[in-house]
């Protein structure tokens, strides 16, 4: 599946057919081959080309097979030092649709949260990987149904495993630009049909806010060869510095944790920092840690003193490593060309609304694009199931050629889900999942 050592990437590689019904697919830690192609190669191709590709199966939660076509694209992408690395993407599209019409394509980027391989969503997603109820992989799997009603709309879908080969969750630069080059790998590869002329959104939720925000912010320097239609995020960790803040000693200190793990796993400075300055125990509980996906990470250790952690004297985050690194993954060093649709929680326990604030009001001094919806109800997870609603609204509408509010708009509510549009998009997306549950086509006819 990979090319040998050495070679250049095939201009087109084939497409390996879809293993036999029933077999379990391999974790990504036991499948090299396919997430780890040798150095030269990923090193010869340019950013987004497809090194390798296979058919597989999709299920929800793991076990009921859904009815769409969906393929594992392995391409090269680039790391904040600037060094080509491997990525890997799941490209997704209605079964049966005319090839001939032009497609929408979102981008998806799943809440991930995770510090291992076996917890990205291009092994979540596929029929007989472990359960999310035993790995932990709880928003990979229930983001499933959100997937759903993006190809009960006609959109074809990219879902990127946007942490990279190292699992750096929360490492922002790095995943924008995995995202950037799952974009142009899907909209080079064949099978898709995607028509030149397709509209392109990208979405995120929590971690996948962190990949979505980046990659908008990105996209102007990295990937000016790409035309994004425009961008939804929600639940924004805006500035991480203020997500530790938040969660030193409160109920997100566990999750927070794996961050700090992940973070250092793309910079390589905070990791040595880590290594003299842990305390025995934090030593200890970072091994622990290290290989966890999201429902472990945030269940070990919450209410935990976070900085603790570290012997040194004074606040250990304002030390030069610690405050540098946090300082670089800071949103708002530029302003997203595409228009942005922005929802938060209000009382958000977990990802502060105040730096969300802050840079939706950056954007906007810059001459930026965005409407801004604060709900003073949800907290930070039900706002991850309420607040896709509307931001899928605000999409289909930009994707069908609708042109975004001009300038920028904050809007305050009680809750989201007293919007009448809400609630009708709320049954429709229930009728999708129980839909593509019964292996109806999702997406044939389009929904919008």
């Amino acid at each position: 599946m990979a090319p040998g050592a050495g070679a250049a990437p095939p201009a087109s590689p084939s497409v390996v057919p879809a293993p036999s019904f029933g077999t379990v697919p391999l974790p990504p830690e036991f499948d090299a081959r396919f997430y780890a192609p040798p150095a030269a190669t990923v090193a010869a191709a340019r950013p987004g080309q497809i090194l390798a590709a296979r058919r597989v199966s999709l299920a929800a939660f793991s076990l009921v097979p859904i009815a769409v076509d969906a393929w594992q694209v392995s391409y090269r992408s680039t790391d904040t030092r600037d060094e080509p690395i491997p990525a890997v993407a799941t490209v997704i599209t209605p079964r049966g649709v005319d090839p001939g019409k032009t497609r929408r394509l979102v981008s998806w980027q799943s809440a991930e949260d995770s510090t291992a391989q076996y917890c990205a969503p291009s092994y979540v997603l596929q029929q007989g990987s472990v359960p999310g109820a035993v790995s932990g992989t709880v928003n990979s799997s229930l983001e499933v149904l959100q997937i759903a009603s993006l190809l009960a709309t006609g959109s074809s879908v990219v879902v990127p495993d946007h942490e990279g080969p190292r699992s750096a969750f929360a490492a922002g630069p790095l995943a924008g630009r995995i995202v950037l080059d799952g974009i142009r790998a899907a909209r080079s590869f064949a099978p898709l049909r995607l028509d030149p002329a397709a509209r392109i959104g990208m979405m995120g939720y929590s971690g996948g806010a962190i990949a979505t925000g980046w990659a908008a912010e990105l996209q102007s320097t990295y990937a000016p060869d790409l035309r994004i239609t425009a961008a939804a995020e929600g639940g924004v960790p805006a500035d991480v510095r203020a997500l530790v803040d938040l969660a030193d000693g409160n109920l997100g200190s566990g999750l927070i944790v794996g961050g700090v793990i992940g973070v250092s796993r793309e910079y390589p400075e905070l990791a040595r920092f880590l290594d003299r300055t842990a305390t025995p125990a934090a030593r200890a509980l970072l091994a622990v840690k290290n290989p966890l996906c999201v429902a472990y990470q945030a269940a070990l250790v919450p209410f935990l003193p976070v900085r603790s952690l570290f012997a040194v004297p004074g606040d250990p985050l304002d030390h030069p490593v610690p405050r540098a690194v946090l300082g670089a993954l800071r949103m708002g060093r530029t302003t997203p060309a595409m228009p942005l649709f922005v929802y938060q929680s209000h009382p958000d326990w977990l990802v502060p609304v105040g730096p969300v604030d802050t840079l939706v009001r950056t954007y906007c001094s810059r001459g930026g694009q965005v409407e801004y919806l604060r709900d003073h109800f949800s907290e930070h997870l039900s706002l991850a199931v309420a607040g896709f609603l509307p931001a899928m609204l605000w999409m289909n509408d930009r994707l069908d050629g609708m042109p975004a509010r001009s300038g920028c708009s904050t809007t305050d509510v009680g809750t989201i889900a007293g919007d009448p549009r809400v609630r009708q998009a709320f049954v429709a997306q229930v009728g999708d999942v129980l839909g593509g549950l019964v292996q109806r086509q999702l997406g044939n006819p389009p929904r919008r």
